[in-house]
């Protein structure tokens, strides 16, 4: 079995490193992913190691530890070597101290020796899965859990700031999500099925040996946001949303969505919209630079609509008071991106809050603008996603005309009358530079 180390053992030395000389005392412990069962014990979802471990330690196998000690500056890894009853299912593989040395760790241990190293204050990162949840506090000794504030925040100031051999790395991943949806996109026609679609954008995951960074989102229905439903089949005057990405062995990602008419234009009404989201996605282009709030950008990319919406009829009155007061998540329900690499929405397992704001850029309550994953400051090195929409839910015109809502920005006699519109999104990968947002993945035309 060949466990796929991205990097030379410097990096991750450097890496653990870096993370010492940021925290002031104590233990950090990293836990690795175990597996997880689909319908009995011994039927695996696919493997996916934690990012934080992987970054630090990049071994993707379970029943894994890493064991950083401050003080010392040591790194201790606990894990054991398969037994011959594993080998037997599993095959032939490789030994823990030939792995430990792959990633700069000189020092390993069985699992089970690992509560006895545990001494004085112990740094973790929040748990999302339970059973790491009940793995901390059996070694902890502890019924309630208090994840390391000073811990997430040293990380992700690390994890945010991509290095030249990282971006290489996403580069990659964002040049194969954008060729899987090119294959999909010169398939789909009136008479398809989306499951068909997917199973083409599946085919090109397998066929390039990598596999999706999170579960397709393809639909004709694309004014639901995270559709998972393929069943539907593909009709003349249907729309075709697809957003998805590829990861690679390595754990890092891409993330991309295109929007294309089923029979290859779209009608007047629709074009007017699409250029509108065209629109947003080049306007936030320029606007993401370092320094600037991604929440001005996203903020920007809402104006940008409201103008627009106004052109075509759709929306009215003065342009600041309708995103001030979120008349424009009418059209614009979601955030306008996120931090990318490890994660497609990078690090947010350690909390929104703690990711993508600050203590002076709050997370909104507003609806719409509460789903901006990433309101803060952009920094030189930050990777991240634009990806603006324009959405006309047939449920929610309903629920805000009866609720009287945004009456005095939305001309809802003509909205009605464009039920039928549906969803799209543009959605790229880029790399904050020095000079502004770089795409990854090589450029490629909306279609």
């Amino acid at each position: 079995m060949a466990i796929h180390i991205p990097f030379s053992s410097d990096t991750y030395k450097e890496r653990r490193q870096s993370l010492i000389s940021s925290m002031t005392n104590g233990q950090i412990l990293l836990l690795a992913n175990e597996e997880a069962s689909i319908n009995f014990k011994d039927n695996w979802y696919p493997y996916r190691q934690d990012s934080t471990f992987l970054y630090y330690g990049a071994i993707s196998l379970p029943e894994m530890a890493i064991l950083i000690d401050i003080e010392e500056g040591t790194t201790k890894l606990f894990a054991d070597d398969v037994s011959i009853d594993m080998v037997i299912w599993t095959g032939p593989q490789p030994k823990i101290e030939s792995l430990a040395e792959q990633v700069g760790i000189t020092h390993t241990f069985s699992y089970n020796e690992l509560k006895k190293h545990l001494r004085g204050q112990v740094h973790y990162l929040p748990p999302y899965r339970a059973e790491q949840s009940d793995k901390l506090k059996a070694l902890l000794n502890t019924s309630t859990l208090s994840p390391s504030l000073e811990l997430i925040d040293a990380i992700q100031k690390q994890r945010s700031i991509k290095t030249q051999e990282e971006v290489v790395e996403i580069e990659e991943a964002c040049r194969l999500s954008k060729g899987m949806h090119a294959e999909v996109i010169k398939h789909i026609r009136p008479g398809i099925y989306e499951y068909e679609l997917v199973g083409i954008a599946s085919k090109y995951a397998f066929d390039h040996n990598v596999r999706w960074s999170f579960p397709p989102i393809l639909t004709k229905n694309g004014n639901t946001l995270h559709n998972h439903y393929h069943g539907h089949k593909i009709e003349e005057n249907d729309i075709v949303l697809v957003d998805g990405g590829i990861e690679l062995a390595s754990g890092y990602c891409g993330d991309i969505t295109r929007t294309t008419p089923a029979n290859g234009k779209f009608s007047s009404e629709r074009q007017e919209i699409y250029d509108l989201v065209h629109k947003m996605y080049n306007e936030a282009i320029v606007k993401s630079t370092p320094g600037t709030p991604y929440k001005d950008v996203h903020l920007h990319a809402a104006s940008v609509l409201v103008n627009g919406m106004k052109d075509i009829g759709l929306m009215k009155g003065d342009t600041a008071e309708a995103v001030a007061e979120g008349a424009h998540a009418m059209f614009f329900q979601h955030g306008l991106g996120h931090l990318m690499g490890l994660d497609v929405h990078d690090m947010e397992n350690f909390g929104e809050e703690h990711i993508g704001y600050t203590d002076t850029i709050k997370k909104s309550t507003q609806f719409g603008l509460k789903s901006l994953r990433l309101g803060k400051e952009l920094e030189v090195g930050n990777v991240i996603t634009i990806e603006p929409g324009i959405y006309i839910i047939p449920d929610l015109i309903d629920k805000f005309q009866a609720e009287n809502r945004f009456a005095s920005f939305i001309n809802y006699d003509k909205l009605n009358r464009m039920r039928h519109i549906g969803g799209m999104r543009i959605e790229d990968d880029f790399l904050i530079t020095a000079d502004g947002a770089k795409m990854l993945g090589g450029d490629q035309p909306m279609p």
